[in-house]
């Protein structure tokens, strides 16, 4: 594509953003990026695309703590470039801070995850070692605690604010995995293949348009990475696919329209 464009397709745009980044960074902003434009439709024009069309994108992803963050991170990055490109008259990029923000409650997200969490065998290892980190750090948040307290220097001691809150989210957080650590059922991963998909399994899936072939696994919400394809069975692409069988064509809802995908693959 011309990158001098004025009016390129979300696929174009797409395809000159990862283009501009450095061969790693493309790698790693791909799936995400492509995720988005794949929502609305390689071939729609990006002027088209809205700021409540944004803000509505991340309704669809899972919550997942950082990796949630991470992945609106990339798209934002991919909205900011073609505003430079002035390919759109506004920040879309902005449309996702609000989003991101609620990610970032523990509270919040706990509340759309169910009472008993399902792990895998290494999700729940995961966690175990992030409370081990998190418990680590305790004893750093509270001296940072008692030298900003000490500090007489602020007419409002913002820095003391500062260290409160880090603690706060720090004993939140370590009260949640505690909570999910206590509750979990770790899932059977012994069956080579499933014959239906279930938590945990792995899955192929064929765009029955462009015959681009999609790999995920089929995760928790607290175990979301989408970097390695990890994906919540919360998801639109995991609520339609769990229990459904290989070989079966599966339908779901975006903004292009119905997209359809074929199940070719089912490992765990």
């Amino acid at each position: 594509m011309n990158s001098s464009s004025k009016n390129p397709s979300l696929g174009e745009a797409a395809s000159s953003f990862l283009a501009s980044l450095p061969p790693k960074e493309g790698e790693t902003s791909q799936q995400a990026v492509y995720g988005f434009v794949r929502w609305y439709g390689w071939e729609r024009l990006f002027a088209g695309l809205t700021a409540q069309e944004v803000a509505n994108y991340a309704e669809q992803l899972s919550l997942s703590h950082a990796n949630y963050l991470n992945n609106l991170e990339l798209i934002q990055a991919f909205l900011v470039y073609a505003k430079k490109q002035g390919w759109s008259k506004t920040n879309l990029a902005a449309h996702l801070k609000t989003k991101k923000a609620k990610a970032r409650l523990p509270s919040s997200a706990r509340q759309n995850l169910p009472p008993a969490t399902s792990l895998t065998r290494q999700g729940y290892a995961e966690l175990k070692a992030e409370l081990a980190d998190l418990k680590s750090r305790r004893s750093q948040a509270i001296d940072e605690m008692r030298r900003a307290a000490a500090d007489k220097d602020f007419r409002e001691n913002a820095p003391l604010e500062a260290a409160r809150e880090a603690r706060g989210h720090l004993e939140g957080r370590i009260r949640e995995l505690e909570e999910a650590l206590k509750s979990a059922t770790i899932i059977d991963e012994t069956q080579k293949v499933a014959l239906k998909v279930s938590m945990g399994d792995s899955i192929v899936l064929r765009d029955e348009v462009s015959g681009e072939e999609l790999r995920y696994t089929i995760v928790s919400p607290r175990e979301v990475d989408p970097i390695k394809g990890k994906i919540s069975s919360n998801s639109p692409i995991g609520k339609a696919i769990i229990g459904r069988a290989q070989g079966e064509t599966v339908e779901i809802t975006a903004p292009v329209g119905k997209l359809r995908y074929q199940l070719v693959q089912i490992e765990r």
